[in-house]
């Protein structure tokens, strides 16, 4: 990834967290953690994982989807970039995968 790629990740992310906790209208969008955000090569995608409380994680994916719009014209009022992705949401399963697996190690400790 280009030093200029990374930087425009790392700017989206931070911006894309403002924007969520202050200036959404949807409140559920104020429990959205950006976790990561990786733009394509060719700026065309940025992939924007996240994580919410368990109870929103049904009800985040149609709020993301109708906010997609002003959070990407919010970005590119605020972001200098020559080119601003199309934002993909994508949940950050890491976390859970993470848990998951420390579960099992515990459980394999127990039995020694």
């Amino acid at each position: 990834m280009s030093l200029n790629v990374d930087r425009l990740s790392k700017t989206i992310s931070k911006e894309l967290s403002i924007l969520l906790s202050r200036e959404a209208r949807d409140a559920n969008l104020a429990s959205v953690t950006i976790t990561e955000v990786r733009v394509t090569n060719d700026l065309s995608y940025a992939n924007v994982y996240y994580i919410v409380p368990e109870y929103l994680k049904e009800k985040i994916v149609p709020s993301l989807e109708r906010a997609k719009g002003f959070l990407r014209s919010e970005l590119e009022r605020r972001v200098k970039a020559r080119k601003m992705p199309e934002l993909v949401f994508k949940y950050d399963e890491a976390l859970e995968y993470g848990n998951h697996i420390n579960e099992i190690i515990n459980k394999l400790n127990k039995n020694d």
